[in-house]
């Protein structure tokens, strides 16, 4: 069990059977009245989010969720299939249940997955990654680093917006939280 004035972003709970992250929360301390939790809950099997009031100090079962660094080995169009790095055990995952993540993930990288009772429940990638610029359009003579920006489609797929100076070819540095780039590789 965790208390109420306990929660901060990213801690899950298990609310009506579901479990939820805890994506924003603030505690109100009003003059009349007694103080309560106003949280933005995730749900981390469907992606919906849901408003929730707690009272100060109102216990709530917190989720159990176990993390696990894996490989990504490959896909085969639909499916995406990653291995243990410590057991060698594959898993094999669905479109839906990576989501954004598919915009970043490249193979032989290396990521946490997390589990809730055996079940995948998110994806964890590192702040950052390196993706090779497949398409984008040449670079006009004169261009400097303070200039404009360019659409660039990275070898995932992902469109980023990069400098003028970028290239086809070139290797970029995209934050995954945000999905913009932070510099050449």
């Amino acid at each position: 069990m965790i208390s109420t004035n306990d929660l901060r972003n990213g801690v899950t709970i298990e609310l009506d059977g579901q479990v939820y992250t805890v994506i924003e929360f603030q505690h109100v301390k009003p003059g009349k009245g007694s103080a309560f939790v106003r949280t933005k809950l995730k749900n981390v099997k469907t992606g919906a989010t849901l408003e929730r009031t707690f009272n100060a100090g109102e216990k709530i079962p917190r989720a159990r969720v176990e993390s696990k660094e894996v490989q990504f080995l490959y896909d085969d169009g639909n499916q995406y299939t990653f291995m243990d790095t410590e057991t060698f055990e594959q898993y094999t995952l669905s479109r839906d249940v990576l989501g954004d993540a598919l915009n970043f993930l490249k193979e032989q990288m290396v990521l946490t997955l997390n589990f809730h009772q055996g079940q995948v429940i998110g994806v964890e990638l590192p702040n950052s990654v390196e993706l090779r610029v497949v398409e984008t359009e040449p670079g006009v003579r004169g261009d400097t680093v303070s200039g404009g920006s360019k659409p660039a489609k990275l070898e995932t797929g992902y469109v980023v917006r990069v400098p003028l100076f970028v290239e086809e070819g070139d290797v970029v540095v995209v934050d995954t939280r945000t999905g913009e780039y932070i510099s050449r590789a």
